[in-house]
């Protein structure tokens, strides 16, 4: 008997590895279109932070939102995690309330990797990130992809029960851009849309003017009305989002809730 060619290639559509040992990361439902729109309506976004954790300005962010009573998602890599001092931040980091996102094992850019390589490279953040918390089955219920580079990274995220996380509104403060105070304070004022993410890094190098331009805006927003929650359904005008990034289009949502 003769295979269609459409069934045949839906036998060969790309599968996760078979690991009963693997603890997915815990989204609820998680589709391969990166979200991008923060849970909420009107004057809400939500915060989050890059390529941490990240001695100095991450312990710096965390303060700050405790203070405020802020609750935030960071993305983080492996090798920080692993670095001196690394561990004890993340663990601060889910302590206090904070939602974790897989950012890969480096700073490596993943759009060109085969299924398996991304697929190898997630599950063994999801070691080193569970391994430092201390609990095997912690919820990573994120990824973002590094550079936004999304590639394979979407469809492997979501097979491994991890949300493809979008860029949402970004502040540019990375290097190649004006890191200036003014500039990444304007920047940030300008990434307070109704229903936004907003990315910025407390990580991947000296990140202490987006600490000052936070502090800056965000009590001036909380002032106005601003509220702040995770990214989930919402609505947005994505006025400084990424050119061609994919719109918003799924839903999480924390099994506690």
């Amino acid at each position: 008997m003769r295979v269609s060619t459409a069934a045949s290639a839906a036998s060969k559509k790309w599968q996760p590895a078979t690991d009963r040992y693997f603890i997915p990361g815990g989204a609820s439902n998680p589709t391969v279109v990166p979200l991008a729109a923060a849970r909420g309506e009107g004057k809400t976004v939500a915060l989050t932070f890059d390529d941490g954790p990240n001695p100095g300005e991450t312990t710096d962010v965390l303060d700050f939102l405790r203070e405020h009573g802020i609750v935030a998602t960071f993305c983080v890599i492996g090798e920080n995690v692993l670095a001196p001092g690394g561990a004890a931040l993340l663990r601060r980091i889910v302590a206090e309330g904070h939602v974790l996102s897989n950012h890969g094992t480096s700073f490596a850019d993943m759009g060109s990797w085969t299924f398996r390589h991304v697929e190898q490279d997630l599950k063994s953040n999801l070691i080193i990130i569970r391994e430092a918390v201390g609990n095997p089955s912690a919820p990573v219920p994120y990824f973002r992809a590094p550079n936004g580079n999304w590639g394979k990274t979407a469809e492997v995220a979501a097979a491994l029960g991890m949300q493809p996380l979008g860029l949402g509104n970004v502040i540019h403060d990375w290097d190649g851009n004006d890191l200036s105070v003014p500039t990444l304070t304007a920047n940030f004022h300008a990434a307070f849309t109704p229903g936004a993410v907003i990315l910025a890094h407390d990580g991947g190098g000296d990140r202490r003017n987006t600490v000052t331009a936070m502090k800056a805006v965000v009590p001036e927003k909380i002032a106005a009305g601003w509220t702040f929650t995770l990214p989930g359904v919402g609505t947005a005008a994505f006025t400084g989002a990424v050119p061609g990034q994919l719109p918003s289009g799924s839903s999480w949502q924390r099994g506690h809730q």
